[in-house]
Order: C-alpha cells, then sequence, then structure tokens
C-alpha cells in the first residue's frame, strides 16, 4: 500500500486544478536514472491503463504499474513547503540505499546500479 500525506494531497490536488487538461489521477512511477540506480516520476494522468494498480486518497486516485509496485509498497509520500524549497519527499521502505536529493533510490543494499554523482 501506498500512503499519500494530507499535505502530498493537496498539493496534488493544487496541481489538478491548474492543469488544463482532464486529469483522473496522479502516477507514481519506478524509472532507471539518477545517482542511485532508480528514479520516483510523478505525472498527471487522464486515465489509468487495465494493468495500473489504483489507490485512492481521498480526493486524490494514485495509479502505479505492476513493474513498479514492488518497489513502491508500502512507501510514504509527503509535501515539504520550506524557505529552502518545496517538493515531495518518498520515505521508501524498499530502498536500501538513496542518494542525499532524495528522489533517486536502489533496492539492493549492495549498491548494484548505483551511479556516480555528478
Amino acid at each position: 500500500m501506498i500512503t499519500l500525506t494530507e499535505k502530498a494531497i493537496s498539493a496534488v490536488g493544487r496541481f489538478i486544478a491548474g492543469s488544463d487538461t482532464p486529469t483522473a489521477g496522479l502516477r507514481i512511477e519506478v524509472t532507471d536514472g539518477g545517482c542511485s540506480g532508480y528514479q520516483y516520476g510523478l505525472k498527471l494522468e487522464s486515465s489509468q491503463t487495465a494493468e495500473d494498480t489504483v489507490i485512492d486518497c481521498g480526493d486524490v486516485k494514485v495509479f502505479i504499474d505492476p513493474v513498479s509496485l514492488p518497489m513502491l509498497d508500502g512507501m510514504s509520500v509527503d509535501f515539504l513547503d520550506t524557505i529552502e524549497g518545496s517538493g515531495f519527499k518518498f520515505t521508501n521502505p524498499n530502498a536500501a540505499k538513496s542518494c542525499a536529493c532524495g528522489t533517486s533510490f536502489n533496492t539492493s543494499s549492495d549498491g548494484t546500479g548505483t551511479k556516480t554523482c555528478s
């Protein structure tokens, strides 16, 4: 199960309200990249796919593809708005290693797939 905090749900709601296209929900996915091997991807979606797991987070529906789901299971997403900046914060119990940026991770404790930060 993936959870969004009230702040994250509110932030996504603001992005949906400001979108020019119809939006059915938020896609959270894992893609190759980042300095730790994988990175989180967020995007507004006009519809879900047949393969998606759909998580109802109050006013927001979250879509997760079957490849990303095992790497995201148990994750919590928060939204921070501080003097240093604002953005989503991911707390992922499946991340064995993370980069200092907080947006890339690796599920392998030996760092397989880890890249050098530049």
